[in-house]
């Protein structure tokens, strides 16, 4: 950039900065100092400095500046401050928009999306006052809007889940274009300007979007209806169609969704699973991964009990809550399993779990009350920590069966509790445990 229009450019952004407070003095430039005049004390030839000169001179003769030269030295044009005369003549000299001029062309651009996408007065009110959003100014609004766009494509979309890069072909005639959307895709989907500590794979499926097609992965024992046909689930488990999932008919004394791959597996093979129902959730759960859960949620016995195991951090927190809003729409209760301190019976060695930073403790926290966890919440402000799902030992919920003695009027046979720490792993009452 020339010298010259780049001292220009700082004293309308100093400009603007002081029509923002409302300040009466005229905002200028010290032209004498490396902290406001660095190029301009940097010049190291004659021709350099004329013609510096000769671009500030334009400058103040279109209005736009003041100059205060140094008429005792050398040849009189040494500068020692310019200040801005007429802000809006020194943005039309350079040729740009006031940042009151940008943000009303971005709340233009916005209108259409704000009622649905109420995080975007936010944006604009932040914008309108000079500060950036996830590293984005008034200049992005263009890139929001075709973010927004493509969220309300998606979440008004009838079926399953969609191809990324199809999707991004349909919606833009491009096939990265979402790919390179997913921060605002993210501030879109969380309706929070701060960054969430979602990573990109987990925002594409919040919204229904997948790099390829996923199976819904499902544990245990029953039988599942895929659009009128009947297959028994099997160990150590079973891959669907999401979409196809019609009902669910099992006898399983519990669910437990499972955030992460690795502790889906080695969940499996565990003894106490044969027991209730495993379902790893991919990350975020989509909209076609909550609809088939909650196909599956209508298909458990009344007195089956809903448990969520994932990392103990913002993500696995934000998970909960989604998974814990699934099953209030089932009419159900989602608990917790081994998600604090107080619920976990292993040794934590040095270097295992994290310490969060008081704003990463306030958003779990916050996450785990929208989940109706405010226990857990209570637990972490005790002991903060971060811990990631697959450093833990597998600890499943367990039932035994007690057969009641033959005089027993009903002849039937009974579930009891087993286990006194119980509500310790789970951080909620539980049918019990089992370690492996």
């Amino acid at each position: 950039m020339n010298p010259a229009r780049g001292t220009l450019e700082r004293l309308l952004r100093k400009g603007e900065r002081a029509r923002l407070r409302g300040d009466a003095a005229a905002a200028s430039l010290p032209m004498t100092t490396a902290a406001s005049a660095k190029d301009y004390l940097a010049l190291d030839t004659l021709a350099d400095r004329e013609a510096f000169h000769a671009r500030i001179a334009m400058a103040e003769r279109s209005g736009a500046i003041g100059v205060e030269r140094d008429r005792h030295r050398g040849d009189g044009q040494r500068l020692l401050r310019i200040t801005v005369a007429d802000l809006d003549a020194l943005a039309a000299h350079l040729g740009v928009q006031l940042l009151d001029a940008r943000a009303a062309t971005a709340a233009g651009l916005l209108q259409p999306w704000q009622a649905r996408f109420p995080v975007l007065d936010t944006v604009l009110q932040a914008w309108r006052s000079d500060r950036k959003v996830r590293a984005q100014g008034p200049e992005a609004a263009a890139d929001l809007a075709d973010a927004a766009r493509a969220v309300a494509a998606l979440q008004d979309a009838p079926g399953g889940e969609r191809i990324l890069r199809r999707e991004s072909v349909r919606l833009f005639g491009d096939s990265k274009r979402l790919e390179r959307l997913t921060p605002l895709l993210e501030l879109l989907v969380t309706g929070e300007t701060a960054a969430s500590g979602l990573v990109r794979e987990e925002v594409w499926s919040a919204i229904g979007l997948r790099r390829e097609p996923q199976p819904l992965l499902l544990a245990g024992r029953g039988h599942v209806d895929l659009e009128g046909s009947v297959l028994p689930l099997v160990r150590p488990y079973l891959g669907l169609p999401m979409d196809t999932l019609r009902s669910l008919a099992t006898d399983a004394r519990y669910l437990l969704t499972i955030e992460n791959l690795a502790s889906f597996h080695d969940a499996t093979s565990h003894p106490a699973a044969a027991h209730g129902l495993l379902l790893y959730t991919g990350g975020m759960p989509s909209p076609a991964w909550r609809r088939a859960c909650a196909r599956i949620i209508a298909g458990l016995p009344a007195t089956a009990t809903l448990y969520h195991w994932g990392d103990i951090d913002e993500g696995g927190f934000r998970i909960a809550a989604v998974l814990a809003e699934v099953a209030r729409g089932a009419g159900r209760t989602l608990q917790p399993w081994r998600m604090s301190m107080a619920s976990l019976d292993q040794t934590m060695d040095e270097g295992m779990h994290r310490q969060p930073t008081p704003a990463t403790l306030a958003a779990m926290q916050r996450w785990a009350r929208r989940a109706g966890w405010d226990e857990v919440a209570g637990d972490l402000a005790r002991q903060p920590m971060q811990l990631e799902q697959e450093r833990l030992e597998i600890v499943l919920p367990v039932v035994t069966i007690r057969h009641m003695p033959p005089d027993d009027s009903h002849g039937q046979a009974h579930e009891h509790q087993h286990g006194r720490n119980s509500r310790k792993q789970a951080g909620s009452a539980s049918p019990g445990t089992t370690r492996r």
